[in-house]
């Protein structure tokens, strides 16, 4: 098995980074390979540029952007590791995603129809995927605004299984800024996700299929 791991973090030494090491050193540890697209570290651009403008309406991929196809095309798990920023992915990584998951690639390059509200094909499969994030706040301030059932709305649903990555769980370690009891009991929590996600008997997810139907009570076309 082969784990891609995408991570944004500025500082080598941050908590954050304790997070990423526990969840790969599990797979290492089960004899499975590991790719850590480590995005401070390799420098990567997140602006989004004229050329990725240009391929966006039919033009050439941009360089360095068909490398990242090749190393996410390659996994048979995909996982993101990151601090929360204001409720969200931290603009490193949601550069990333807007210059990675091109037209052609991760959807269909046709426009959405308005009209009837059909979106372009997902192109990507279901590789399954989970988001490992680290949030200074305390698990009650989540749930009394509704910041964690925002983030699986616009992450999960809105943009992974947009792209036809609809296998996707997210786990949350809160209170980061809170005492060492606190962070070394999330610390803990790490291997046994990172075991679970790599396991074949772990149940398939459709995260798309689920939210449809909480709100509506209907599946996905």
């Amino acid at each position: 098995m082969h784990l891609v791991t995408v991570y944004a973090h500025p500082v080598p030494g941050a908590f954050t980074a304790s997070i990423l090491e526990s969840f790969e050193q599990a797979f290492k540890e089960a004899g499975h390979t590991v790719d850590r697209i480590d995005l401070h570290a390799e420098r990567f651009d997140p602006r989004f540029t004229v050329e990725d403008h240009e391929h966006y309406y039919g033009g050439p991929v941009p360089p360095g952007i068909g490398e990242m196809h090749r190393r996410v095309e390659k996994a048979d798990r995909l996982a993101f590791v990151f601090p929360i920023y204001w409720w969200g992915l931290p603009a490193m990584m949601h550069g990333w995603i807007e210059r990675v998951f091109t037209g052609g690639w991760a959807f269909g390059e046709e426009a959405m129809d308005y009209a009837t509200q059909d979106q372009p094909d997902p192109l990507l499969p279901s590789i399954p995927t989970m988001l490992l994030a680290t949030g200074a706040t305390a698990q009650p301030t989540y749930s009394k605004y509704g910041y964690d059932e925002a983030m699986y709305t616009q992450l999960d649903v809105g943009t992974f299984a947009y792209c036809g990555l609809t296998d996707v769980e997210s786990h949350f370690i809160y209170d980061v800024e809170g005492d060492a009891i606190t962070r070394e009991q999330g610390l803990c929590e790490v291997p046994a996700f990172a075991r679970q996600f790599m396991s074949n008997e772990r149940e398939v997810r459709n995260v798309k299929d689920d939210h449809l139907a909480h709100r509506f009570g209907i599946a996905s076309r």
